[in-house]
């Protein structure tokens, strides 16, 4: 029952009261230091009410129960050594990390706790220590990988076409060698070098995301765009289109080209998840994840419409005509893809000025370019610079987010030698086995002086006001007294403050 007030008191929206009870109903636990303590119970999401503080943003209960927990080392003057118990937040030993659930939940006020002390001091001595450079070299390895795997693809096995053309439109000079061919000369044996590093980079790529899928779930481990959920999803992927190629390479199945050209694009456009790690381009990729998956999905709607009705339309027109004069629409996925081109001004209105182009061509196309290039496109701007526009306020925020998502990513797969844990252990100060992080807070004096001066100054202004206030009571005969009295006042006023205050700036000195 009392660890059930305690999460239900983490969510109220009365924050001091809720301290109070909180530290109340804490007094009254007899296991305070012990497992059975009240603070460690678990609810039913698998989560302590420090957790639940962080979960649901609660900056104010999260600060009262890091004072709790921390431990005065030594004061020297303006400087205070502080040890923070970092036990439950560091996500070196935990299973449901704190700072994992800080940046997946969907309140924003969940991720100011990233810039308060002392997540913000563990954040930045992972980043710095281990996970920059980790994710640098991670990032340098990955290039170099799709160069390989680049390679391959250009210099695949190929032989010249021996059978006839069968149609006047067929272009095809080179077809695919079989599986006896393509592995003959030394530049083949090269070639199979790397395309063996591809498979098993895919191998490897499928063994280390399968597992967070199992873990996490598909749902929320796509989903979420700090993690790089759309990222995950393009590399699983590409793994299974390298693998597919492999598959049709061992059987020499024609067609090979398909799953080849899709990894080639999701490989390439995954190296744009490496651009977290700066923070200059780290926002962007937010961006560029938002507008495809919000505004281009809605937009994509409306476009498929448009395009399927005016396709229609340009294929009927042109079904009587020859289509060596204007083969735009000569066939109907034709039609679909010359609309889809046009949609997009990518190429200008087909014409033939040497035969007449029916009339209904005319009239549909004119009206498709006035829905198409002026009315949607410019709708699909407007949704993409609302988008841009509301992300560039939280930049810094979702990239101090996507640091923490990506250093909790590389501790959790790294192997432990590699990336041993912070902070100090609690026996070196005997506090026991809880882990500490060591924080200097400096006080600067020359504020506290700054703040001295203006009460002195504000005090100056109330006495002098309480004064003027005393005279113009007495003073209420007339209204032309009265406002010559108010004058002199304020003059005398402004000028007995400000001798006041600068003589004690004066004396100070």
């Amino acid at each position: 029952i009392g660890n059930t007030v305690l999460h239900i008191l983490v969510l109220q929206p009365n924050k001091t009261f809720a301290c109070h009870m909180y530290s109340l109903i804490l007094s009254y636990d007899r296991n305070k230091e012990g497992p059975g303590s009240l603070e460690l119970i678990l609810n039913n999401e698998g989560l302590t009410p420090f957790k639940l503080a962080g979960v649901e943003g609660n900056t104010v209960m999260f600060q009262y129960l890091m004072q709790k927990r921390k431990q005065n080392l030594w004061s020297f003057g303006p400087l205070t050594t502080v040890l923070y118990d970092i036990t439950e937040i560091d996500s070196w030993a935990e299973d449901q990390s704190f700072l994992e659930l800080i940046v997946s939940t969907k309140k924003r006020e969940a991720r100011q706790i990233l810039d308060l002390t002392p997540v913000k001091e563990l954040v930045s001595l992972k980043w710095n220590m281990y996970g920059r450079p980790y994710f640098c070299f991670l990032a340098l390895f990955y290039i170099l990988y799709m160069v390989c795997f680049t390679m391959c693809c250009v210099y695949r096995p190929l032989k010249p076409r021996t059978g006839n053309k069968t149609s006047s439109r067929d272009n095809t000079v080179y077809v695919q060698k079989m599986l006896q061919e393509s592995y003959v000369a030394y530049e083949d044996e090269l070639r199979l070098v790397g395309e063996l590093i591809t498979v098993i980079g895919a191998v490897v790529i499928l063994i280390l995301e399968i597992p967070d899928i199992l873990r996490v779930g598909a749902a929320k481990y796509f989903g979420q765009t700090i993690l790089g959920g759309p990222f995950h999803i393009i590399v699983i992927t590409y793994a299974c289109m390298i693998l597919v190629t492999m598959v049709m390479r061992l059987t020499s199945t024609t067609g090979e080209v398909v799953p080849m050209s899709f990894a080639l694009v999701l490989g390439w456009c995954n190296v744009m998840y490496f651009a977290r790690g700066f923070q200059m381009l780290g926002p962007f990729t937010i961006m560029i994840q938002k507008m495809i998956f919000g505004d281009l999905m809605r937009f994509c709607w409306l476009m498929a419409v448009v395009i399927l009705g005016f396709a229609s339309a340009f294929y009927i027109i042109f079904q009587t005509e020859n289509p060596e004069n204007l083969g735009q629409f000569y066939n109907y996925p034709m039609s679909l893809f010359t609309t889809f081109e046009l949609f997009l001004t990518i190429i200008d209105g087909p014409a033939n000025y040497d035969v007449d182009l029916p009339f209904m061509y005319s009239v549909v196309y004119f009206a498709f370019a006035i829905i198409a290039a002026l009315l949607m496109l410019n709708l699909l701007i407007a949704m993409m610079g609302d988008t841009h526009w509301r992300v560039a306020h939280e930049q810094d925020e979702l990239w101090r987010a996507q640091v923490v998502a990506t250093t909790v990513m590389l501790e959790r797969k790294l192997p432990r030698c590699l990336w041993p844990r912070s902070g100090i252990c609690g026996r070196e100060y005997g506090l026991g086995d809880r882990w500490y992080l060591r924080v200097e807070d400096r006080v600067d004096p020359n504020k506290h002086k700054m703040m001295r001066y203006t009460e002195a100054f504000k005090a100056q202004d109330r006495d002098t006001y309480d004064k003027g206030t005393e005279k113009l009571e007495i003073n209420r005969d007339t209204l032309y007294k009265k406002e010559l009295s108010a004058l002199s006042l304020s003059r005398s006023t402004s000028r007995t403050s400000s001798h006041r205050g600068w003589e004690i700036l004066r004396r100070n000195t």
